[in-house]
């Protein structure tokens, strides 16, 4: 026979402690009065039953009944587990077992790899899940460099094949010879045959069932719900587990902090040792598009991170002060400004339903407009329009260009890309400049304890 149990170290007054009592160990033969020896072998501690050994199962008695219990404080505990929070516990006739739990030997894996890499100046290897035309991880290879840090994709997962040719193409500082390139959904790939472990996860969770306009057009009670969207959490916390990373970037709609997906994220996440830092990157801060987003970055627990504050990231640039300022040059007389009667004869029947949908009718003047999504290119009623300067009855979409400089994206992310594909892969991405910004205070933060242990050292 033999008992397992998965425990926590505990602490008696500043000692590492092993704490074990029951019937579990009366069961294996552990009775109290038994003496035993305690031998400390590598990478785990070994009690074994001798009638000869200096230590004692201890007793408890209470209405006639007596418990044994096995209460370690020894030095060689703190020694052997150094940086392990959690035991297995292994007990079976004769000897007990203990060895660091599985979970807390791979939270000590990750974090000494991220260190080792750090202090070696290696590029971090990073995964990429819903990884689209590339900005956000465009903005963390960015970001970490500016801190100092080389990163390379290790691993990227994208549905939609031209969404990968085009990062493939305009990112080349993503890439290298190593980078593994997986076409398919994220659900589709066979993480049991997966080998690799990489330093950061990288992840754009699909919204469509948490954003307050696809809850109201699909009609869904819960983000949940989506058929194809709702369970992408499951697939992402997958990778987590396997790919055990140091480092988590989660974006997503500011809604989704409150959607059960992101409960059970916080929750599991916790179990598999990270502390998450979470807040909402408002765009307006950096750039003209007034798009907020939610913003969630894991860190492994054993990495000191006091000194990282999300809360007050501060912008490294500014909105301009008009539209104006990154409009194109384009022509009064363009074929680009059109009429969109239809948009107009839609306003005036949404206003008379009471439903309070009203044209983004903006100028060179305007300071700012809303959100642009990825369908922009099908001159949705809602989204953002610039006036003819001529004839006010005309208006137009933004170029690509114009849409690249409202988010702060690089334009060689759309390069040689038709208007279409360039507007839907800048649609569904992030601030380019806050999520920059957000991963050079992460970096920062993380070469400033390697720094630190290393003269600790």
């Amino acid at each position: 026979m033999a008992t397992i149990i998965n425990t926590k170290i505990g602490d008696s007054k500043g000692r590492a402690r092993v704490w074990v009592e029951g019937s579990k160990l009366s069961r294996e033969g552990w009775d109290a009065g038994r003496n035993y020896t305690i031998h400390a072998n590598g990478n785990e501690i070994r009690l074994a039953a001798d009638e000869q050994g200096k230590y004692t199962v201890s007793r408890r008695s209470k209405n006639g009944n007596i418990t044994p219990i096995i209460d370690l404080t020894c030095k060689a505990i703190t020694e052997v587990f150094e940086g392990i929070s959690k035991l297995r516990v292994l007990i079976k006739a004769g000897v007990i077992i203990i060895s660091a739990h599985h979970q807390s030997e791979r939270v000590k894996s990750r974090e000494s790899r991220l260190m080792s890499r750090l202090q070696n100046g290696e590029s971090l290897k990073v995964a990429s899940l819903f990884h689209g035309g590339g900005v956000l991880d465009k903005a963390v290879h960015h970001g970490l460099e500016s801190a100092g840090i080389s990163s390379k994709i290790a691993v990227a997962v994208e549905l939609e094949s031209q969404y990968l040719d085009s990062s493939l193409t305009n990112n080349p500082e993503l890439w290298d010879s190593s980078s593994i390139v997986i076409e398919s959904p994220v659900q589709d790939v066979n993480l049991q045959q997966c080998n690799m472990e990489v330093d950061v996860l990288v992840g754009g969770i699909p919204c469509v069932g948490a954003s307050k306009s696809g809850r109201s057009k699909l009609k869904l009670q819960f983000a949940e719900s989506h058929d194809s969207a709702g369970a992408l959490f499951f697939s992402f916390l997958q990778f987590a587990q396997v790919l055990n990373p140091a480092i988590i970037l989660i974006e997503n709609v500011v809604e989704y902090a409150n959607t059960s997906s992101m409960t059970v994220i916080r929750s599991v996440l916790g179990s598999l040792g990270y502390n998450l830092h979470e807040t909402t990157l408002d765009g307006g801060r950096w750039v003209l598009e007034r798009r907020k987003r939610l913003a969630v970055v894991a860190v492994s627990s054993g990495i000191d991170m006091s000194e990282f504050d999300i809360y007050s990231l501060m912008p490294s640039r500014f909105p301009e002060p008009s539209l104006g300022h990154i409009l194109d040059a384009v022509p009064d007389d363009s074929d680009r400004y059109k009429p969109f009667d239809y948009l107009a004869a839609k306003e005036e029947r949404d206003k008379a339903a009471g439903k309070g949908f009203a044209r983004q009718l903006l100028t060179a003047d305007s300071d700012g407009c809303g959100v642009i999504g990825k369908d922009y290119a099908k001159c949705r009623s809602t989204e953002p329009f610039i006036i003819n300067p001529v004839d006010s009855a005309l208006s137009r979409l933004f170029t690509p260009v114009e849409h690249c400089r409202v988010k702060g994206i690089p334009v060689e992310v759309i390069q040689g890309l038709s208007d279409t594909l360039a507007h839907q892969i800048l649609g569904q991405s992030v601030i380019y400049p806050a999520f920059k910004d957000l991963m050079q205070s992460v970096g920062t933060t993380l070469l400033t304890n390697t720094v630190n242990t290393a003269v600790a050292a």
